[in-house]
């Protein structure tokens, strides 16, 4: 770790596409540069080091990572007279060496388990200067979990904390168990003590991440324990609980039971259903029917009445119908999310669906986009009017970028909510505290409305 301290003073800037898992990822390496004396900067153009966080669930991320990683070579060079250009993430995991053909100037490849080899890459990176190849280290085997490593939170109020890492479900369409590989869960005690220590750093808000949170200890335990793990979470005394990403397959009567019987357990559920046709929810190799998701819903409402559910939606999956997309529309309007994700397909290498031949035209997949988003907006407006008169506590998270006197928080059930900070009072104090806000208007996208009583 001796060549680490060739870091010092030399400044980093972060990119991060993707999930929040990446989000964690990013946060982890900045904590791991800042420990070997690195600065953080606004702009890509003025780092030493540029880090982009990758994502290859979607072919735009690629794109988008193609165009601002190659774009460097023609920015100024920053004080210290050399750039280094690192990509980590699913991107890097998926691509190793072979990123050099895409993006000429890439000096470091570290894939998803490699976080904590990065300042030693770097170093290498430097001393060898642009070489022939980039440095890599795409291993996954015998490495901890990033969470161990030391962290620069985006907001001190908030964390991520993983509870797993993998996916054993291989949805046909899904990239993810390739680059990320099995699941994997940490020990339920050293989660605990991870999110006791974060309470008392004053965080109010986690939110345990894995690909399928509900199947968290499986692999340790011989069965599920993510009902147990809430729970023990409550305990803490953290006062938001959220959690990410679910799979319907896997979402247990204990942990809906769980759920409602923990008051800091947010009533706000993403459960992705990616299509409402059967047939198609088989091809894609998820486990679970039309039926068994409508079932699903009607118990999560059944004990969780006031709960807000989000959701995935995929359209143009190889061989889908119309048949098939009036199926997810019946479903949409039936469920009636507060929101949701909707993506038309993507085809990535090396997943079974990217063998699928599909004559189905592009402008045909693009109407059927359009008017599942139209419907996603329509409901996502009548889930928000069953607030409009009413208080919400809101976490507030900062200013608006339009007007610093407006802040912006979420609710409970996840809704972003807009208030005017008091005459007199700075916005800027206001910042990681829970408020109550009387809804005054309630449109399709947020809430907003009029401070009421003291923050706190």
């Amino acid at each position: 770790m001796a060549r680490v301290r060739e870091l010092v003073g030399l400044t980093y800037h972060i990119v991060t596409f993707g999930c929040q898992m990446n989000q964690h990822d990013s946060e982890r390496v900045a904590g791991l540069l800042e420990d070997c004396g690195c600065i953080e900067v606004e702009s890509l153009e003025a780092a030493d080091i540029a880090v982009f966080m990758t994502c290859c669930v979607r072919e735009n991320a690629d794109t988008r990572l193609y165009g601002q990683a190659s774009a460097l070579v023609s920015m100024v060079a920053p004080p210290s007279g050399q750039r280094v250009l690192a990509i980590g993430g699913c991107i890097a995991q998926r691509d190793g060496a072979k990123l050099r053909e895409r993006i000429p100037n890439v000096d470091v490849v570290f894939g998803t388990s490699a976080l904590s080899v990065l300042p030693e890459l770097l170093v290498e990176a430097r001393a060898t200067g642009h070489a022939a190849t980039p440095v890599v280290d795409t291993i996954e085997v015998g490495r901890d979990f990033s969470t161990e490593l030391p962290t620069h939170r985006e907001q001190e109020f908030h964390a991520w904390v993983p509870i797993m890492t993998g996916c054993n479900n291989f949805c046909t369409y899904c990239i993810v168990p390739y680059v990320r590989g099995r699941e994997r869960s940490r020990v339920l005690e050293r989660v605990v003590a991870e999110c006791e220590q974060l309470v008392s750093e004053g965080v109010r808000e986690i939110c345990l991440l894995g690909q399928n949170v509900n199947s968290y200890g499986r692999d340790l335990y011989g069965s599920p324990r993510f009902a147990d793990l809430l729970r023990e979470v409550s305990k803490t005394g953290v006062e938001r609980i959220r959690f990410t990403s679910s799979n319907p397959k896997d979402l247990s009567d204990e942990t809906i039971a769980a759920m409602a019987a923990c008051e800091n357990v947010m009533p706000q559920l993403h459960l992705a259903v990616q299509s409402g046709s059967s047939r198609i929810l088989k091809a894609m190799h998820r486990s679970y029917s039309r039926e068994e998701y409508l079932e699903l819903v009607k118990r999560l409402r059944a004990t969780i009445p006031d709960i807000a559910l989000s959701t995935d939606i995929i359209v143009g999956f190889p061989g889908e119908t119309e048949e098939d997309f009036e199926d997810t529309l019946s479903l949409v309007r039936e469920v009636g999310f507060s929101s949701a994700y909707t993506f038309i397909y993507s085809r990535r290498e090396g997943t079974p669906a990217a063998k699928i031949d599909d004559p189905t035209p592009r402008e045909v997949i693009q109407a059927r986009f359009d008017r599942l988003a139209n419907l996603v907006a329509e409901l996502a407006h009548d889930a928000n009017q069953q607030d409009l008169g009413h208080v919400v506590e809101v976490l507030v998270e900062g200013p608006s970028k339009r007007d610093a006197s407006v802040l912006v928080g979420h609710s409970k059930k996840n809704q972003t909510v807009h208030f005017r900070a008091p005459e007199g009072t700075d916005p800027a104090t206001l910042v990681g505290k829970l408020c109550d806000v009387y809804v005054d208007e309630a449109r399709t996208w947020y809430l907003s409305g009029t401070l009421q009583g003291e923050p706190r």
